[in-house]
Order: C-alpha cells, then structure tokens, then sequence
C-alpha cells in the first residue's frame, strides 16, 4: 500500500470518526492511491455503487450537480488571474486560484441526495465533504492553502444542480441566475479571500470516450470539463485588495473505482493557450516505469476538439524540487508537431492539506523561452 493511500484512508477515516459520525471499515487494500478516488475497491463494486462502465448520455443542467450512486465525485475550478500593474509596480502581478469540493458516498443512493431543512433527515444524507481552497500569489512568491471537512447537511456542506450550488460553510461555487452560467466563487480564509465571477465562454466538453475516461484496466470515471471561464472580481491577501481578471477551468469527475495496484499517482494538466486553445492531458505513472497506454487528454478551441491518447504526447520532467517535478518537456504529435516547456510559476505550491499533493499555476514557454499559455498542474504519489 503507497503512503499517500494510506494518508488518504487515515483522512477519511477522520471524518468519519471526528465529524461524519461514521465508520471507517473499508480494509486498507481498498483504499484511494491517488487525491482524486478517495476510497473503493479495485476489486469490486462496494457497497452497491455504481461504476463507470459504459459510454452514457450526459445532460446539462443535471451532471452538474450530484451522483451519489457513485462513491466518489468532484468539483475542480482553477483559475489564472492578474490585477493590473501599478505606477510602482509596472507589472502585472499574477494568481492563482484553486477551489475544490469533493464528494465522498457513505451509502449509495438511487436518487437525489435528499435535503430537508430541519429535523433528524437532514443529517441522513449518507455524504461527506472535503473542501480544499489556495492562492498562489505568484508575485509574492508563496502559496496560501486551507481546507474543511462536513458531514453533509443542508446548513453545512452539498450539492445540487438547480439552481447550480455546491459548498462547505462559506466557500461556495454557485450560479447566479436561472442558469449555470455566469458563476460565483466565494471563499473567505484566515489568510485570504476571493470573490470571482466566472463565465463560461464555450460549452462543456466530454473527456476519454464521450465522457467515460479509463483509468486503467476495469476503472474508469465520467468525465467532463468546462476548459473556458472569464474570471473577474477581487482577492485580498496579505491586507491587500487586488481587482483581478483571468481565465478559468471546471473538471468534473464521479466514480466509484481506484487507480489499480499497477499505479503510483498521475501528472495532470489543464492549460489555456495563448492562441485560443484549451489543453488538458494527464499520465498515469506505473511503478514499473513504462508510459501507461490509459494517458490521454484533449486539445481545442471549442469548435474543434482532438482527442489525445498516449501515443499523441510524451510528459518528460526535466527539472526538480525537492523531489517534485516542476518543469516538463511536452511533445504533441501530429501533422503539425507541437513541442513546448511546462514551467511552474513558482516552485512551492505543494496542498499541505490530510493529502499531500502539489496543485499550482505552470507557465506553457516555447523553444524559445516566450510564454505561450498558461494553467495549473497537479501531481500526485510523490
């Protein structure tokens, strides 16, 4: 069992003991090898949740909001931003900004998670809750990051779909009118706080095979994302106000399996390019060392979108931190062959959270140093 498994068991099982007021009895060899599938069976199908399978139809507004016959599910916004520079700072001065709602099933459901404003039902939800916010404060050079956990109840932590809202106490990600889009992000730490606007400026894309991204030999997820957002709105840090606008990103993903036993973590990336592309790609790295033929991603400018699998790109890190990589030679295959430098923006930005991860801002530079996109990368099983 990797240790960053175990972190992930140990995690959960303290929700449940200190917070969900449940039992954490999944045996070790079901636990999550990866952030993003938090406990399962690689084995099985626990507990009566449902798997993803089989290539399904996805319909809006619905998949944005819950699952809960599936155990594990996720809300992933990032985003790049800039406040305009100053007459002492010429400058633009450059963040970013991380916020994570992640869904964890006790007990699978069949329907939509029930939400009744008072009495004894509303604590039967059978769901927990993890939050994860982050500032990088590029400029600044550091990194900023919280989290929560909630068991899931009306007054604390959930999710719906109409009118579009998941949350945990005050960090929330909710539309703003009868539609999902425009949105608004709003969190509030002791170290910083972000109020965006988020709209989304090209429709949702379906990830893997129409949605069905496979992660392995009989483990998949459902997977969509919404690559395009203007940002805009203000943080403060450090006493400071920065009025600030951007571009941001949604990944969505549910499931109830786990990375297999083969597998130690993934690289992901999800850039914005200078040219008005949208980039995402992931790799699963093997324990064995040899490239995963399950790495995939998607490559467009939401009239046209490529699918990529492993043999269209190669992932190679070419610089590390303290045992992190941290820049990346990337190779996009094709009539047309693309080769390009992943550089992160400032080496630290590790999520000090239950689970060690690093999540931060990456700069996309061409052969010759110029940048040429921007995004966030995550790294797990480090």
């Amino acid at each position: 069992m990797s240790e960053p498994a175990r972190t992930i068991l140990l995690a959960w099982c303290a929700v449940g003991a200190a917070v969900l007021l449940v039992a954490c009895t999944e045996p070790e060899r079901d636990a999550a090898r990866s952030l993003r599938s938090v406990l399962g069976s690689a084995d099985g199908t626990p507990a009566g949740f449902a798997r993803a399978d089989r290539i399904r139809d996805f319909v809006f507004p619905a998949d944005h909001g819950p699952h809960p016959a599936y155990r594990s599910e996720w809300w992933y916004l990032t985003a790049v931003v800039s406040a305009a520079g100053t007459a002492t700072q010429p400058a633009a001065r450059e963040f970013g900004v991380q916020f994570t709602l992640f869904r964890q099933g006790f007990e699978a459901r069949a329907g939509e998670i029930p939400v009744p404003n008072n009495g004894p039902e509303a604590w039967r939800t059978g769901q927990g809750y993890m939050a994860h916010v982050a500032l990088s404060d590029i400029t600044a050079r550091r990194h900023l990051a919280a989290e929560r956990f909630s068991r899931g109840h009306p007054a604390l932590a959930g999710a719906r779909a109409e009118p579009f809202r998941v949350y945990l106490d005050d960090w929330q990600l909710a539309s703003t009118g009868g539609t999902f889009s425009p949105l608004r992000l709003t969190v509030n730490t002791a170290d910083f706080s972000a109020d965006l606007l988020l709209t989304a400026k090209r429709p949702a894309i379906l990830q893997g095979d129409g949605g069905l991204s496979r992660k392995g030999p009989g483990n998949a997820s459902y997977y969509y994302s919404v690559p395009r957002l203007e940002a805009q709105g203000e943080l403060v840090v450090g006493g400071s106000s920065h009025a600030v606008n951007g571009l941001a990103w949604i990944d969505r993903e549910w499931s109830t399996s786990v990375l297999g036993d083969a597998y130690q973590g993934w690289d992901w990336f999800a850039l914005h390019l200078d040219d008005g592309r949208d980039l995402m790609l992931y790799q699963l790295r093997r324990l064995d060392g040899q490239t995963d033929a399950y790495n995939a991603g998607s490559l467009g400018n939401g009239a046209v979108s490529r699918t990529l699998t492993a043999g269209d790109f190669s992932l190679n890190p070419i610089k590390h931190w303290r045992g992190w990589p941290v820049a990346w030679q990337l190779v996009i295959r094709g009539a047309e062959p693309q080769q390009y430098v992943i550089r992160a923006a400032i080496n630290d930005q590790v999520m000090h959270t239950a689970v060690r991860y690093w999540e931060g801002v990456v700069h996309l530079e061409d052969d010759e140093g110029r940048r040429r996109g921007t995004g966030y990368m995550e790294l797990t099983g480090y």
